[in-house]
């Protein structure tokens, strides 16, 4: 028998394992999308149609009365958000600050191929960066406020804390996707690991590691604007005294205060960015 008589066999056999994959596959797809519309299904009813009460949101008249009591700006109320709308920032910059302090021997302990003792130093920063990102900012802020008491401190250390898992993760995995060809030429040269550190892996992951912080900082605006809601000052604390005496065109205003404030943050981190990296 030919090798052209052979193939000639073997293909519609190879053709029909393809249809039938195929077929498993798209079953396989199917399954799954019936599967996630049912959960859908099921959240929607527990958490919204079945957890509702209905009778207290009232008629379509009612919410738009209420509503309405947000429209306007509380003019008078402009002037005292000047301190408050820069304690809001400094929060944010030096909580970023002080949070990318902290990360720096997290970053170290975290990438696989720096760490100085894989069995006990890598876990425990994997931890910590994992229980950063698991605990909200304004449960950290509680913490803090707990601890040292009410005030912009307290949202400095939260902001801190919130900002270790997020820096630390990327930049560790910056870290691990490095080039390692200039760090086996520095270790060729005799080079110690500190030189290898700042003349083989800094250059490489810096400019990520920047532009990492400079997002986080963005972020961590719109975090530091919340955080007084539960006593950590900022824009936050004076969201909630408008809101505790009904002032709901204060609240408006209060909120184009916020709104302007990440915008300017937003800006910033955007020609940050381009200029930095």
């Amino acid at each position: 028998m030919t090798v052209e008589a052979i193939d000639s066999k073997a293909a519609p056999l190879k053709l029909e394992d393809i249809v039938r994959n195929r077929t498993r596959k798209h079953r396989w797809h199917l399954a799954f999308y019936i599967l996630a519309l049912v959960l859908i299904g099921w959240s929607i009813k527990a958490t919204i149609i079945d957890d509702t009460d209905w009778e207290r949101i009232g008629t379509f008249s009612e919410i738009l009365k209420s509503v309405s009591q947000f429209i306007g700006i509380d003019f008078g109320l402009i002037p005292d958000l000047l301190g408050p709308t820069i304690e809001t920032f400094m929060i944010a910059c030096i909580g970023t600050l002080l949070g990318l302090v902290i990360c720096i021997p997290a970053i170290w302990f975290g990438a696989l191929n720096v760490t100085p003792f894989k069995p006990v130093t890598y876990p425990l920063a994997r931890i910590a960066m994992t229980l950063s990102r698991s605990i909200h900012e304004i449960v950290w802020a509680l913490i803090f406020v707990s601890a040292v008491g009410l005030g912009a401190f307290a949202g400095i250390l939260a902001i801190a804390a919130r900002s270790l898992g997020f820096i630390a993760k990327m930049s560790a995995e910056a870290v691990e996707n490095i080039d390692r060809k200039p760090v086996e030429a520095i270790r060729a040269m005799g080079g110690n690991n500190f030189q290898v550190m700042l003349y083989a892996i800094l250059p490489q992951v810096m400019p990520v590691i920047l532009g990492i912080v400079i997002f986080e900082w963005e972020i961590n605006i719109r975090r530091s604007a919340v955080l007084g809601l539960v006593g950590a000052g900022g824009l936050g604390l004076v969201f909630f005294r408008q809101m505790h005496t009904f002032n709901y065109p204060g609240v408006t205003t209060v909120i184009l205060a916020i709104f302007c404030l990440v915008l300017v943050g937003e800006i910033t981190s955007h020609y940050s960015r381009k200029a930095l990296i």
